[in-house]
């Protein structure tokens, strides 16, 4: 049996289909996860597929998207609450797919980076150890690159699993594949874990 059919989601996506290898998502249209900062709205309505998790752990999962269209983003994604949240993953960014972070403490901040390989297909890992969440981008070659390192509020129960979010059209269609969730990777932070 998929992980992916245990969990649960926030905001079904328009199309799903449990594949042998992970599940394929259609986003629907102008689905998002975003709290005020520039923008001046809330938008809560992006696709979230989560597990409850207790404690520190470390999150994988690799995502093939069909990105095209400004905002187009898939990835990982952690919930605390309405107001306390991180996701993480590709998106697009003045026509190019990036590494892209939004951390959310009842403001959201955004966060992107070129990445020096194709983004099409790409392997993520977010990582809570109390009060500091953690995100690597698995580089093709070996190894992990950090993206980013932000707070979140210690000691709240966290949903976590997969989001996918079509801000600005319909149709993003996106694999998520070998997901994982477990015990947390160490602390140390420049060993290469």
């Amino acid at each position: 049996m998929s992980r992916f059919s245990q969990m649960t989601w926030m905001n079904p996506p328009v199309e799903q289909a449990v594949l042998d290898d992970g599940l394929e998502v259609v986003a629907g249209a102008r689905t998002d996860f975003w709290r005020e900062t520039f923008y001046g709205f809330v938008r809560d309505d992006g696709h979230f597929l989560w597990e409850a998790v207790s404690g520190d752990f470390t999150a994988e999962v690799t995502i093939e998207g069909q990105y095209s269209a400004l905002y187009d983003q898939a990835g990982l994604m952690m919930r605390l609450s309405d107001q306390h949240w991180i996701k993480c993953g590709v998106e697009v960014n003045d026509g190019q797919p990036v590494f892209s972070t939004v951390i959310t403490n009842t403001h959201s901040d955004w966060a992107t980076m070129p990445l020096p390989f194709d983004a099409g297909k790409l392997r993520l890992r977010m990582t809570r150890h109390a009060e500091a969440v953690r995100v690597d981008v698995a580089n093709p070659v070996g190894g992990w690159i950090l993206a980013r390192l932000g707070y979140l509020p210690p000691q709240m129960p966290a949903w976590v699993g997969i989001m996918a979010c079509s801000p600005e059209r319909a149709g993003f269609r996106v694999r998520f594949s070998d997901y994982r969730c477990g015990p947390a990777i160490p602390r140390a932070l420049h060993e290469g874990h």
